[in-house]
């Protein structure tokens, strides 16, 4: 709550507040800031207290008025001149995403979204968050994997040089094996580790396409996978996902009107909505693929939690036109930063070389201890024990959000809850950050944004009463 101190008044603090949000871009460019009379109620603050807050934001140069309208985040905000040490901080901080500053678009609020959760909005779970809680990741033999690869004649070895550029091998053929128990047959020869899954996602789509490509993605999809291939140049296609896969009906035509290069799927417990693919679906998905003359990308992010018989494309396919990805953040360690993909013998060069291109190769020293966290049936173990945990995380967060009087677009599976609270989750984020907590709203899984009642969130860090509590009073009071 705002309380006025000898430093600073109210009007200095609100003016404050939506000045950091608009800067760490919890509020895009081209949002509209509340009524004065909305943000009067909101605040506990007088309506005057709202009209110099916001005065001050247009004298910063943050916001403009628009006739009749209200008050929206300027498309491009210059740096305020606080002093050279402050400038650099900020062009530090924004540097990622300055080139599409410009753009009214879903991506803006994606980096929004990793933002808060890199800051840390408050000590409160986070609903929004796209990750375990660090306490339920916690193990101790992530250390001894690190150990027993820091040697000090195995740590030279491989410090003091750049490495094999594919990748561990050690690794390799430990994922090798591990893709064997899902029914993808790859060899060491055919993977390529990366930064993260979503380093072997942007090499997979350098590699393959060019600016002005048409890609088919699902949606509601990955925030983060639209706003990667828009910064690309790409064109998307928005795909609808459904509960036995993607709209197939809607794949036919974009493949009969603009050719397709590309489709990205998640397969297996599809984020935001748990979809799991079906054999069906699949079958026809791999046959317009071959007609059309397009690759796919199946992201399997989520595999840890997913059982191993799920139907998966790269299995099917026998990685002829499908490249797998996949990584560890969700499960083990995310700043270790450790993904892979597997891919057809053909493309593993052209794949290879843009890896090259854009990092050379990746440390050895955490892919090493990873392969032996597979190898000594740590990674299994701990897999394990995280699916049973969540399960019972994820009964207790579906009854207190029924009890909270929001319903499930999709079954309940997985990591992720796709949940219709009623009203505009857009307007509810905002509403609940006041409150210390980070919501994911419904626009951001989409394209192109568009006003949504649904949100997704994490079943490990909504099992807290007080948070549906918070939601049900503000939504109560948006109406």
């Amino acid at each position: 709550m705002l309380m006025k101190t000898a430093s600073q008044t109210l009007t200095e603090q609100l003016a404050a507040r939506f000045a950091q949000r608009i800067r760490d871009r919890l509020l895009a460019p081209g949002a509209r800031l509340p009524s004065v009379r909305l943000c009067a109620q909101q605040q506990g603050v007088s309506p005057s207290t709202v009209v110099g807050a916001y005065d001050q934001l247009l004298a910063q140069g943050l916001v403009e008025a628009r006739k009749n309208r209200g008050f929206y985040v300027r498309e491009s905000t210059p740096t305020p001149v606080d002093s050279a040490q402050a400038a650099t901080k900020k062009v530090a901080k924004n540097i990622a995403q300055d080139g599409a500053a410009s753009r009214e678009r879903a991506p803006l609020n994606a980096t929004a979204l990793i933002r808060g959760m890199f800051h840390g909005i408050s000590d409160k779970p986070q609903p929004g968050m796209g990750v375990l809680p660090q306490e339920w990741l916690q193990t101790t033999f992530l250390s001894t994997a690190v150990r027993r690869s820091c040697g000090v004649e195995a740590l030279n070895a491989f410090s003091l040089q750049y490495g094999e550029p594919a990748g561990d091998l050690g690794l390799r053929r430990a994922l090798s094996t591990k893709l064997a128990g899902l029914s993808v047959q790859a060899a060491p020869e055919q993977i390529i580790t990366t930064i993260g899954a979503t380093q072997a996602l942007d090499v997979a789509s350098r590699a393959l396409l060019r600016a002005g490509d048409y890609v088919m993605v699902e949606e509601p999809g990955w925030a983060i996978e639209f706003a990667r291939l828009d910064a690309l140049g790409m064109r998307i296609l928005p795909v609808p996902r459904r509960a036995d896969g993607p709209d197939l009906e809607v794949m036919a035509r974009y493949c009969e009107e603009h050719q397709p290069k590309l489709f990205v799927s998640v397969s297996v417990f599809h984020n935001p909505t748990g979809f799991c693919l079906s054999p069906s679906s699949a079958y026809r998905i791999l046959q317009l693929a071959n007609q059309h003359n397009f690759h796919i990308v199946e992201d399997d992010t989520y595999c840890h939690f997913a059982p191993e018989h799920a139907t998966r494309l790269c299995a099917l396919d026998g990685l002829q036109r499908t490249i797998y990805v996949g990584g560890f953040a969700k499960i083990l360690a995310p700043n270790w930063r450790v993904g892979y993909m597997a891919a057809p013998a053909h493309l593993v060069e052209r794949l290879l070389d843009t890896k090259l291109l854009t990092t050379l190769t990746t440390p050895a020293l955490l892919e090493k201890s990873l392969a032996w966290c597979i190898d000594q049936g740590q990674l299994r173990r701990h897999a394990e024990r995280i699916r049973q945990r969540l399960d019972v995380a994820r009964a207790r967060s579906v009854k207190l959000a029924l009890g909270a009087g929001c319903t499930f677009a999709a079954e309940p599976v997985g990591l992720f809850g796709w949940v219709d609270t009623g009203v505009d989750t857009d307007v509810l984020s905002q509403r609940m950050l006041d409150e210390g907590y980070l919501l994911a709203p419904g626009a951001l899984f989409h394209a192109m944004r568009a006003p949504s009642s649904l949100m997704r969130i994490n079943f490990a860090t909504t099992q807290n009463s007080a948070f549906w509590e918070t939601l049900v009073r503000l939504r109560a009071e948006q109406g």
